[in-house]
């Protein structure tokens, strides 16, 4: 007994150190949760770190997607209640008994990271829309499930959830952008229609292409993406009056999108600038978890 319960620490101290290392703006976010919505949401970060970052990690895209298989089935022997021997794994596993997580919101996220590592690197999503989509397929659920794991029922949070997940995936898939042109630079999460619209959008050997050589249409095409991602914000701050005291901390994830969106505007939207890539995102680490915390005991996010 001794020793599973020494094991699952461990495992709950590694979930911890993922996100602490991989996603340091939610990490502060989580710390301000109540113990009972904690525990399991750093599990369900962890698991996000996992299958975000399978395709990075991986030498060879097929490995990664070997990767986000893994996760299908692991999910699928949690339910089972079959051990999986990985820490992240067995955390989920806790968490999952304790708080009956809905499974088909954990299958969700795994199901959108593997069509979007599927997508072909000239397949670009066609709208905004399509990265709503993405976005409220990943980081919306996951707050969904971290409320799930809090008891919170509520048509109100569950609304504003979905608009705050939605404006932080776009944010960060757009900070990700010049990562993303790294690895290929004709790869983007640059909608067709917007890359278009800016003159990003470029024909070679009969296929579309990005190309980022237009700094001002990458800025302007950063811009109307930020937009959308705004107005998400506006939208879920404007139900805040209807949602429940105990859930405003789980939505806490506004305060990073909206010092992203900040940050971005300040460098008039270019996602090169170099700025964007100090402290945290693009603020000093103190300030940050100083605006945090005033938003935290004020209870708004």
């Amino acid at each position: 007994m001794k020793a599973a319960s020494s094991s699952l620490r461990a495992a709950f101290s590694h979930c911890v150190q993922q996100v602490r290392s991989y996603d340091y703006h939610h990490y502060l976010c989580l710390l301000e949760l109540p113990a009972n919505m904690r525990k399991a949401a750093f599990a369900l970060r962890a698991f996000n770190v996992e299958t975000a970052r399978a395709m990075d990690v991986a030498s060879d895209p097929k490995i990664g997607l070997m990767r986000l298989f893994w996760w299908q089935e692991a999910i699928d022997k949690i339910y089972a209640n079959k051990l999986v021997e990985h820490p992240t794994a067995q955390a989920l596993s806790s968490v999952i008994s304790e708080s009956k997580i809905s499974k088909a919101w954990l299958k969700r996220v795994v199901d959108a990271r593997i069509n979007d590592a599927n997508r072909d690197v000239i397949d670009l999503p066609e709208s905004i829309e399509e990265l709503e989509k993405y976005a409220e397929d990943t980081a919306s659920t996951l707050l969904y499930m971290t409320l799930q794991a809090g008891g919170i029922k509520s048509t109100a949070v569950d609304h504003a959830a979905s608009h705050v997940g939605k404006a932080s995936g776009l944010l960060l898939l757009l900070k990700s952008l010049p990562y993303h042109a790294s690895r290929n630079r004709h790869f983007s999460y640059i909608p067709a229609k917007v890359a278009t619209k800016h003159g990003l959008l470029v024909k070679e050997g009969g296929r579309s292409e990005i190309h980022l050589d237009s700094r001002e249409g990458l800025c302007d095409a950063v811009f109307e993406m930020a937009s959308v991602a705004n107005a998400h914000l506006v939208k879920a701050r404007e139900l805040a009056n209807s949602v429940p005291v105990e859930a405003r901390k789980a939505l806490l994830p506004a305060v990073p999108a909206q010092v992203l969106l900040d940050s971005l505007s300040k460098v008039q939207f270019d996602v090169f600038d170099s700025r964007l890539a100090r402290g945290v995102l693009g603020k000093p680490p103190l300030w940050f978890q100083l605006k945090l915390k005033w938003y935290s005991w004020r209870g708004i996010y």
